[in-house]
C-alpha cells in the first residue's frame, strides 16, 4: 500500500477474500529459501495477512526481528495488533512509510513484498534501490498482480472513458507491470533471479452485486471511485456490472470462475 494522497485503506474490504489474496503470498514464501542474519521486512504488510505465515517460518527465539511497512495508517493499527500463540505482538515493529521512498535501518535478510509494488512507479530504478539495502546473502521476494489487459480490469478503464471522458484519459497510460521478461532483464545483471508468472483460476461466490466487483473494489476500483461524487460512483458501478456480467457470466449458484494472473520474482544478493 501506497501513500498517495488519496483516501486510506479499507481492511475489513480488503480482508474480504483473504485466503485468495494470501494464496500467492505462501506460494512466493515457499521460494525464498535460507536466509542469512537480519531482520524481516514484511514491505507493503497491509493489516498483516502474511505475518504470521512469515513468523511461523522464522520464529522470535530465532532472533529474528519481523518489522512491518505499510503506508496505511488503518492497515498498519491492524498489522500492530496481531499477536503470536504466545501473547506478543507478531511484528516486533511496524513503520508508516512510503514503501518508494522506505529504507531500512540496517540490511535486512528478507525484503517481502506482497502484492505491494505494482502500486509504485520505475521499476527499473525502485527494485534495484530495494535491493542494494540488503545484507549479503539475502533475498528480495516479489509478487504482484499482472491483470491489467484482463475485463475484471481493462473494463475500469474503458467504463471510466466512456462515462467520464473528462476525468480520465487512459491514452498515454502503461501497465504498472511488465511482462515476466522484462524482470528476467532487468534481475539478472543484480543477482541470482527467479522469475514466474502464475494464473490463479479463482471462484468467487455469489454476492449482492457482480462478485468480480466485490474483489476489485477494494483494490483497482479504488483510483476509479476516488475521482466520482456519490452519483457518478453509482453509474459507474452500474455500467462496470452490465459489463462483467458479459466477461464473467455467472454460474447457476451465482458464483463466477475468476483468472487472475500474478507475476513473482525472487532475488538473491551474492
Amino acid at each position: 500500500m501506497v501513500a498517495d494522497g488519496s483516501k486510506d485503506w479499507d481492511p475489513e474490504s480488503y480482508a474480504s477474500f483473504r485466503s485468495l489474496r494470501l494464496r500467492p503470498a505462501l506460494d512466493l514464501l515457499a521460494q525464498v529459501g535460507t536466509l542469512p542474519s537480519g531482520d524481516v521486512i514484511d514491505l507493503g504488510c497491509g493489516d498483516g495477512a502474511v505475518g504470521p505465515a512469515l513468523r511461523e517460518r522464522w520464529p522470535k527465539f530465532q532472533g529474528v526481528k519481523l518489522i512491518g511497512v505499510d503506508s496505511s495508517a488503518s492497515m498498519l493499527a491492524k498489522a500492530k495488533d496481531l499477536a503470536t500463540d504466545c501473547g506478543n505482538h507478531l511484528y516486533d515493529s511496524v513503520t508508516q512509510a512510503d514503501a518508494a521512498l522506505w529504507s531500512p535501518h540496517a540490511p535486512p535478510a528478507l525484503i517481502f513484498s506482497n502484492a505491494c509494488l505494482h502500486w509504485l512507479p520505475d521499476h527499473p530504478q525502485l527494485i534495484p534501490r530495494l535491493f542494494s539495502t540488503l545484507a549479503p546473502n539475502g533475498v528480495l521476494a516479489v509478487q504482484m498482480p499482472r491483470q491489467y489487459d484482463a475485463p475484471s480490469h481493462a473494463l475500469l478503464r474503458t467504463t471510466a472513458v466512456q462515462l467520464f471522458p473528462d476525468l480520465f484519459d487512459f491514452t498515454e497510460w502503461v501497465a504498472p507491470v511488465a511482462p515476466p521478461q522484462s524482470y528476467t532483464e532487468m534481475l539478472a545483471p543484480l543477482g541470482q533471479a527467479s522469475v514466474w508468472e502464475t494464473d490463479y483460476i479463482q471462484t468467487l461466490p455469489a454476492a449482492d452485486g457482480h462478485p468480480v466487483r466485490h474483489f476489485t473494489q477494494s483494490t483497482a476500483m479504488r483510483p476509479f471511485m476516488e475521482k466520482l461524487d456519490a452519483a457518478q460512483s453509482g453509474a459507474f458501478v452500474e455500467a462496470y456490472e452490465a459489463a462483467l456480467d458479459v466477461a464473467y457470466p455467472r454460474q447457476p449458484d451465482g458464483s463466477v470462475l475468476f483468472a487472475f494472473k500474478r507475476l513473482f520474482f525472487v532475488l538473491r544478493k551474492s
